[in-house]
């Protein structure tokens, strides 16, 4: 990974459930992980890299801010998230420039997809 000044340069969310979420991420998007111990895992293949922090007392709460990643096919996406056991919160929807939904991860995250 390159570091590029005032660019996004990882993005780390809550942990709550470890072996679930790197079940649910390797499915959905074939994400690769490392075990930082038993409460941090680190993420690749997102394009922009990340981890799941699960140190102290982690919960999920609603942030105000939203991971959205990128699907080719948005309905095939879909079907993968359902199947790995993502819970869908808002079903797909039309915005300008595309369609998209959000699900919630194993831990409560919340993130969504989009398609052209």
């Amino acid at each position: 990974m390159s570091n590029k000044d005032n660019s996004i340069n990882y993005i780390e969310l809550p942990l709550v459930k470890n072996a679930e979420t790197k079940k649910f991420y390797n499915e959905v998007f074939e994400w690769e992980f490392t075990d930082w111990g038993p409460n941090y895992i680190s993420f690749s293949g997102a394009s922009v890299d990340g981890g799941f922090n699960g140190e102290g007392d982690a919960q999920v709460s609603s942030s105000g801010i939203l991971v959205v990643l990128y699907a080719n096919d948005l309905n095939q996406k879909l079907e993968c998230v359902i199947k790995a056991g993502g819970e869908i919160s808002k079903p797909v929807f039309e915005f300008p420039g595309g369609k998209r939904f959000h699900f919630r991860d194993p831990n409560g995250n919340e993130l969504a997809v989009w398609s052209e």
